[in-house]
């Protein structure tokens, strides 16, 4: 390879170590094509599988500034897994197609820049994807509003139940009349008004 193409392979490799949200590096050491191919399939969406030259891969991550990352893994025929999506998924990805192909070697990695263990990248596989934790965290912000919205309306409810009852009660005994209403009250003031005089008494 020409020093031009490979100054443009570290500058590529060092960008996409630098903008990943997550990579991964693994030895695919007897693998055969078409396991590898199953293997970038089963990533497709999250990650890209790339086959790299250590020594190419060393600078680049130098230039990155992440080579503790990779420090003394870079032997061996090696592949980065560059995680554009769900580091989780892709993190389950390699975990689940190692279990059924061992050749598969995880050897370490990075996420968001800070270096990860083999360990790290199997508990990471072992989380919950984002897609999961987002749908519970919607499911709970759904459950509060609806609890919300029953709160807020069932005062609302309540009232406009009890004016429907009072509207009905209104409709079934008709108007009230401002001259029933006048006889009822008359006798009062009758009452009110009259006077008793003493027994055998004269009005002065």
């Amino acid at each position: 390879m020409a020093t031009a193409e490979k100054n443009a392979a570290i500058a590529e490799m060092a960008d996409k170590l630098r903008t990943s949200s997550a990579a991964v590096l693994t030895e695919y050491r007897g693998l055969t094509v078409a396991q590898l191919a199953e293997l970038r399939n089963n990533l497709r969406g999250n990650a890209t599988y790339s086959v790299v030259k250590n020594t190419l891969a060393e600078r680049a991550a130098k230039e990155a500034g992440v080579e503790s990352a990779f420090e003394g893994q870079l032997v061996g025929p090696n592949a980065i897994v560059f995680v554009e999506g769900d580091p989780v998924e892709a993190a389950k990805g390699l975990r689940d197609f190692a279990k059924d192909n061992p050749l598969l070697v995880i050897k370490g990695g990075l996420l968001d820049g800070n270096p990860l263990t083999p360990e790290d990248i199997e508990k990471l596989a072992k989380l919950e994807s984002r897609e999961v934790l987002l749908g519970k965290l919607a499911g709970a912000m759904k459950a509060k509003l609806t609890q919300a919205a029953y709160l807020f309306n069932a005062p609302l409810s309540q009232t406009a139940r009890v004016v429907d009852a009072l509207r009905a009660k209104v409709e079934e005994q008709g108007p009230v009349s401002t001259d029933a209403a006048a006889d009822t009250e008359e006798p009062a003031a009758a009452d009110a008004s009259t006077e008793t005089t003493p027994e055998g008494g004269d009005e002065a």
